[in-house]
């Protein structure tokens, strides 16, 4: 950065500032997020967090092998299509009473949700049917009444049961989703 300033004495200051921050440390030894490699994504606005976690979740099914597309139609209420599944992608970096909250739930034209969240050292992934997880999501804005807008609450250390079968792991999720192109292919 001290590259990128023109201004001698600025450049000299900010390099001082660099060793004291060395020496004083980080701003906050206390943060489970320093020096994690998804500390950045809790910097950016909500709407963009969330193309983010879209964005993760296609790029790492394209690594594992599988076809993934937008929607076709211009007005989708599906996020991607995974081997030729209609996905919801939610995206939750870990919050502060240590469980992810899957925000946004909607009864819309969609297979499955893909709930994705990560904490500062690692991530967990649901593939959840979307009746499912319309069933088992609670009111977002107006409480238990909310019918619109839902929001799945998943402690990752101790997950609901009911969640099992839906992944957990990278690991887990990445099996489900495997499965869904040997049976698109008719293994």
């Amino acid at each position: 950065m001290e590259n990128q300033i023109s201004d001698e004495e600025l450049r000299r200051l900010v390099i001082i500032a660099k060793k004291l921050e060395d020496e004083y440390g980080p701003k906050n030894s206390n943060d489970p997020w320093v020096g994690s490699p998804f500390a950045w994504i809790r910097t950016r606005p909500s709407r963009q967090v969330g193309k983010i976690g879209e964005e993760l979740v296609a790029c790492w099914c394209k690594q594992i092998g599988l076809e993934v597309r937008k929607p076709k139609e211009k007005k989708a209420e599906a996020d991607l299509v995974i081997e030729g599944r209609r996905v919801e992608v939610k995206f939750s970096t870990l919050w502060e009473a240590n469980v992810y909250k899957f925000q946004q739930l909607r009864d819309q034209e969609y297979d499955y949700v893909i709930c994705l969240g990560v904490s500062p050292f690692d991530a967990h992934c649901w593939i959840i049917p979307k009746n499912k997880a319309l069933r088992k999501a609670t009111g977002q804005h107006t409480g238990s009444q909310a019918q619109d807008t839902r929001w799945l609450t998943i402690d990752p250390k101790s997950p609901p049961k009911w969640l099992k079968t839906y992944g957990g792991t990278l690991i887990e999720a990445k099996k489900i989703l495997q499965n869904w192109r040997a049976h698109a292919a008719g293994e």
